[in-house]
């Protein structure tokens, strides 16, 4: 492993371009626990929360995830506050199609006059006249497919949205949603311990979409003290989350993870993930915990 120092950590961890014209650092920021407990309502500290969404643009995180169900609409409205007149190379995506009803409450709606409607809210809630990035935050199975992404073709087409993502599909669900509009990133939960999408993740190198892991720092008992994970954090002078992201990274090259935190510390820990290089043998070990 080498390590460098930089001011701006996350331009360490190398650029990818959605959609072939819109490149990013791909190691950027998750904005969801910018949110009250059980991602609904305010957060206990609005001004840490805008401190970290303006140390992460400082750090060099040009890709910056959300949704209009983080709180919902309190993500949306914090990046708004913390960072309009966004800078020209800050890319903000956001997602839709999950409506809330309470804390943890997550209810999958992909009507087209309600995406329509989530669409119009973000824009305005954002404050941009295009989302550079929007992803069809669940599937609804209620709704034709065809109905979900006719919708947003359409709003892509009338200039309201540059590219298209979903989150938590299958290949098939993912080949299948190409039919009707052009994918150019894939949201799923992945990471070194949860690797239940490795199969999307090896499609969506092979067909160059972009691979968004949301959870991308979960350790759990692989970073106990004493733990295997623990012991070779300590051998390269990294921490087990630093680990967890440089192995991601390494993963393959079209992944785009998404560290999210409510603390200047921690996010400035989690981007110094990008400083992490490992070899052949280092992945390799870290490729066997799971």
């Amino acid at each position: 492993m080498s390590t460098s120092s930089t001011s701006r950590p996350a331009d360490a961890s190398g650029t990818f371009a959605l959609g072939g014209d819109l490149p990013v650092n791909r190691l950027g920021f998750g904005a969801m626990r910018l949110t009250g407990p059980g991602v609904w309502g305010d957060p206990e500290a609005p001004a840490e929360a805008v401190r970290v969404l303006r140390r992460a643009v400082e750090l060099g995180v040009t890709f910056i995830d959300t949704a209009d169900s983080y709180g919902p609409f309190v993500s949306e409205n914090l990046i708004r506050q913390a960072l309009r007149p966004y800078a020209d190379d800050l890319v903000i995506a956001t997602k839709g199609g999950l409506t809330r009803t309470g804390p943890n409450g997550w209810h999958p709606v992909g009507r087209p006059e309600y995406l329509r409607q989530q669409v119009e809210l973000s824009l305005r809630h954002l404050g941009v006249e295009r989302i550079d990035l929007y992803q069809l935050h669940r599937i609804d199975p209620q709704v034709p497919l065809a109905d979900q992404l006719g919708e947003l073709a359409q709003l892509q087409q009338e200039g309201k949205i540059r590219h298209l993502g979903l989150s938590e599909v299958t290949v098939e669900e993912l080949e299948e949603a190409r039919k009707h509009a052009t994918i150019v990133s894939v949201q799923n939960r992945y990471n070194l311990v949860d690797r239940a999408s490795e199969q999307v993740l090896d499609h969506a190198t092979a067909e160059g979409i972009a691979f968004i892991p949301w959870f991308p720092i979960a350790t759990g008992e692989l970073a106990r003290p004493g733990s295997k994970l623990d012991a070779i954090a300590g051998r390269l002078g990294a921490t087990p989350a630093q680990l967890a992201l440089a192995w991601l990274l390494r993963r393959s090259p079209v992944v785009l993870p998404i560290p999210g935190t409510s603390r200047v510390a921690h996010l400035e820990e989690n981007l110094g993930g990008a400083l992490v290089t490992l070899d052949d043998a280092d992945f390799a070990e870290l490729s066997a915990l799971a």
